[in-house]
């Protein structure tokens, strides 16, 4: 389900995104080369927000929830036509049962003991968060201790400016929320945004 190499690993995090702008979000995010949606389930109308941008994504586009934190979210997600589980933290039945809903995971990891019992339950990808916390240095000693080709995304305060050097630690991907989208954010800036980010990780990588 996942492929590193073909689709473009940044996770474009729409906290507070309703239904009504997911139409404008969903097409600009598309357009300029996003893949990856998530809408996080810790506001309201992200479920339907979810729904709108399932049904106008093509078949490589993943949409998902973000603070997925038990089962019933999982399964709310998967109703609405979500593809992509995404969470802060790892508790490995959650992941599993996302799993078997055939979502793409990356749960939130912090440490090696939480990234291997996210990877035990079936992850695909390891959310670092907050990123902030564990650092480029955490990040590229805990990258010695797994599986070789494992993808590690971090999550939490990543700007265009600060992808080179969390590429250099190790990071094969993203998870990007305010610095990306806001609720309100006009159609130009969130282009504009969203360019800058696709360039920066072209770049860097």
């Amino acid at each position: 389900m996942f492929d590193d190499k073909k689709r473009l690993p940044l996770v474009a995090i729409l906290r507070g995104l309703t239904a009504a702008e997911a139409p404008m979000v969903g097409r600009v995010l598309m357009d300029e080369g996003f893949s990856m949606l998530e809408v996080p389930l810790n506001r309201p109308g992200a479920v339907q927000a979810i729904g709108t941008l399932a049904t106008m994504a093509p078949a490589d586009v993943l949409v998902g929830g973000g603070t997925m934190l038990n089962t019933g979210h999982v399964d709310q997600v998967a109703a609405a036509g979500g593809r992509l589980f995404v969470a802060p933290d790892c508790k490995p039945e959650v992941v599993a049962h996302a799993r078997l809903a055939g979502m793409l995971c990356a749960p939130g990891v912090a440490t090696p003991t939480e990234a291997f019992a996210a990877l035990d339950a079936g992850a695909h990808a390891l959310k670092l968060f907050p990123a902030e916390m564990v650092g480029t240095a955490g990040l590229k000693a805990m990258a010695t201790v797994l599986p070789a080709g494992t993808p590690l995304w971090p999550v939490g305060g990543v700007t265009p400016a600060s992808m080179a050097a969390w590429r250099a630690a190790g990071a094969t991907g993203f998870g990007i929320g305010s610095a990306l989208y806001s609720p309100g954010v006009t159609e130009t800036e969130l282009a504009r945004r969203a360019r800058e980010f696709v360039a920066a990780w072209r770049e860097a990588a």
